[in-house]
């Protein structure tokens, strides 16, 4: 696609999403940034004049989705790319978690999507993509971790969602892919794997996200693919 996309990008203020943002930006596409915290993406729109739409949103609380979407159709009327990267991590042996814990995971990381593209989907045009990023953790068959049962139930969800999407929204032509992530070098992965050196960097994945965001709905759509050197998600 070599006209300017609108592009709405989740967890945008550090790690893979922020290097994502720029990657889109530079490439002059107009990318509306959501985070909890807007510091870090004002910092993006000051680097990005014109192209990064800084907006703080706690994509836990449904009605400041609401508000986000709401926000994003006054100024773009439509999107043609959404980036759904915001996720976080519960690191407890399974005897330890509690229903909090469980609730925790499955609100950030799949029910967020879930609100999040079924305020979208109105705003979605023939052609556009709707990608979901996952992780190793939840990509049924890999190596599963001690630790890690809550956050990779919760994201093995958010990829069977994305599925079952695509088949509902595959007759307005609107795809849906997840890619499921290995281990990157991100403040995430230290969290779960403290000392772990990841083989990819964070640079390195967005440039494939962004890509794979722009285009790879032209060969993949309901699709749930693996993006890994190694086996810890």
């Amino acid at each position: 696609m070599s006209h300017p996309q609108n592009i709405l990008l989740t967890g945008a203020s550090r790690g893979i999403g922020y290097q994502t943002a720029g990657l889109l930006a530079s490439a002059g596409h107009r990318v509306f940034c959501v985070a909890r915290s807007r510091d870090k993406l004002e910092e993006l729109a000051g680097a990005h004049p014109g192209r990064i739409v800084p907006l703080a949103a706690d994509l836990s609380r449904p009605g400041e989705i609401t508000a986000l979407m709401e926000e994003v159709k006054s100024r773009a009327g439509h999107l043609d790319v959404l980036i759904h990267n915001a996720g976080g991590i519960t690191v407890k042996p399974f005897g330890e978690l509690t229903d909090e814990d469980w609730q925790y995971q499955l609100d950030v990381n799949l029910m967020s999507a879930v609100r999040l593209f079924r305020e979208a989907v109105p705003w979605m045009n023939g052609g556009s993509h709707m990608l979901a990023i996952s992780s190793m953790g939840g990509f049924q068959g890999s190596a599963k971790f001690p630790g890690l049962t809550a956050y990779s139930v919760s994201k093995g969800a958010l990829a069977v969602f994305t599925e079952c999407l695509a088949a509902e929204l595959a007759p307005r032509k609107v795809a849906v892919n997840c890619l499921c992530l290995g281990s990157v070098q991100t403040e995430m992965l230290e969290t779960a794997f403290p000392g772990l050196k990841a083989p990819v960097s964070a640079p390195e994945m967005a440039a494939y996200i962004a890509d794979f965001g722009l285009g790879g709905h032209q060969y993949y759509n309901g699709k749930i693919l693996p993006v890994s050197l190694s086996d810890p998600g």
